[in-house]
């Protein structure tokens, strides 16, 4: 079994908080197997993701947490529809523990469908 990356070497930049003025030289979790790629190799990485990640009201660097209220169709209808972006999302990265219920409710008839 080959080793592709050792953690030792790329965890002290895992650990940097990703504000607004340092998003040129951080490195959020959401990129982890991705980061290195790209260093190792910038023109053979693509720079997709399923997930949407909003900085939007974001605490000490972290993702927005959606809450109870939001787990909706129409956060669902906002996602896919890219809200701007040239990519579609499948989901958010962060929600909120007891939104497990909500996003149960909409599973078969919303989350599902496609």
């Amino acid at each position: 079994m080959a080793t592709l990356f050792r953690e030792r070497c790329l965890c002290q930049k895992f650990s940097e908080q990703c504000l607004p003025e340092s998003q040129d030289t951080c490195y959020p979790e959401e990129q982890y197997l991705r980061t290195p790629h790209d260093v190792a190799d910038p023109a053979g990485c693509i720079w997709y993701t399923l997930t949407r990640i909003n900085y939007t009201d974001s605490v000490d660097g972290d993702p927005r947490t959606y809450g109870v209220p939001e787990v909706s169709l129409l956060l669902t209808a906002e996602l896919r529809q890219s809200n701007n972006s040239t990519y579609e999302h499948m989901f958010v990265r962060k929600v909120a523990p007891d939104c497990l219920g909500p996003l149960m409710v909409i599973a078969d008839t919303v989350i599902f469908k496609d």
